[in-house]
């Protein structure tokens, strides 16, 4: 699979369908009206999908590994306001589950990136970039310099 955006990530994908769903349980009822409990989840969830983000448009596989480690804390975060969702009755018990569900699918999607690009690293390969295949034979194609007109 060519990757050419970070919306073709699947741990940014599964980070964001969370989100979708944190903002959607935070629109209504008492999370909605408990400002601080709301700002901070949605803040801890958009944070996953922002990290992620920005690592893959900064195409330096050590920097998006780091920028990972973030997005995983943020995820830890986002779980830690589902247990509290929970405990105030915020949310039921089937909502938490199929949350806290996804939220396990987002930090695996995650570690294996992220594992992924340790490797990289290590090997000094390239991630997602396509290697131009030459002809037999061809050498490099000189360039003429630019000239700027006048």
């Amino acid at each position: 699979m060519v990757v050419t955006h970070f919306q073709d990530l699947i741990a940014w994908q599964v980070a964001d369908e969370l989100r979708r769903e944190v903002i959607a349980f935070t629109e209504t009822g008492q999370a909605a009206r408990d400002v601080k409990y709301r700002d901070q989840i949605r803040d801890a969830i958009a944070s996953a999908c922002r990290n992620t983000s920005e690592g893959f448009d900064r195409f330096r596989p050590a920097e998006f590994a780091r920028l990972l480690e973030f997005a995983r804390s943020s995820l830890g975060e986002t779980q830690d306001g589902l247990i509290d969702a929970h405990e105030r009755k915020y949310i039921s018990g089937e909502l938490f589950d199929r949350l806290w569900l996804l939220s396990k699918r987002a930090l695996g999607a995650n570690t294996n990136l992220m594992k992924y690009l340790h490797k990289c690293v290590a090997s000094g390969a390239t991630p997602w970039r396509k290697t131009r295949k030459r002809k037999p034979g061809t050498k490099n194609p000189k360039r003429e310099p630019r000239t700027r007109e006048p």
